[in-house]
């Protein structure tokens, strides 16, 4: 003889029920997508991107990247250099540090390029947000970059001191900076 229930719930979660082992396990792991989901969507809308302006500013300056999206977990990660030759020995840059989506305004680099030997360095002045307080921080990090810059590519050494960062990287010629590889200029640029 059927067992009778009292309501669709009794039934669903009776131990009778074949559904019952697949809400126990798939309400949980729902649970902890939507709210993996919901984190990151978060930080990704914390995180400020590279605008029109930043994109306007490279236009028209030569650009090497080793910006690249992790096979496994998505992340934007790598280096883009956008560098501008004085009429002498000078050089201006902006250099942008993706650590898993788009970078934040490039840092202001200056310095000398000779025999294809660029020497280059600023203050990287970081913007945080300190969470779950919402507090905001300032931190400065001296930034370095040594290396030879040719027409096709960047090969040396990135310093970023106050983070023990110390990379030997190989930046290759491109277009434009990552963040704004959709960007078009309008006429008015």
């Amino acid at each position: 003889m059927a067992k009778s229930y009292a309501s669709p719930y009794n039934f669903f979660m009776s131990q009778h029920s074949p559904l019952r082992k697949i809400a126990s396990s798939a309400i949980p792991t729902r649970l902890a997508l939507l709210v993996a989901i919901a984190g990151f969507s978060g930080a990704l809308l914390a995180q400020k991107s590279v605008g029109g302006e930043e994109c306007a500013r490279t236009a028209g300056m030569q650009v090497y990247s080793s910006v690249f999206i992790h096979k496994e977990t998505g992340d934007v990660l790598g280096y883009d250099l956008a560098v501008k030759r004085d009429r002498d020995l000078g050089i201006d840059a902006l250099l942008y540090i993706y650590e898993g989506g788009n970078s934040d305004p490039g840092i202001p680099l200056s310095g000398q390029i000779s025999n294809n030997r660029l020497n280059i360095q600023g203050t990287w002045v970081e913007h945080l947000v300190e969470y779950p307080s919402k507090k905001e921080t300032v931190q400065e990090h001296f930034v370095k970059i040594v290396g030879i810059l040719d027409s096709a590519a960047f090969r040396g050494d990135v310093t970023i001191k106050g983070m023990d960062r110390d990379e030997r990287v190989r930046l290759k010629r491109t277009r434009r900076i990552w963040s704004c590889k959709n960007w078009s200029p309008s006429p008015s640029n």
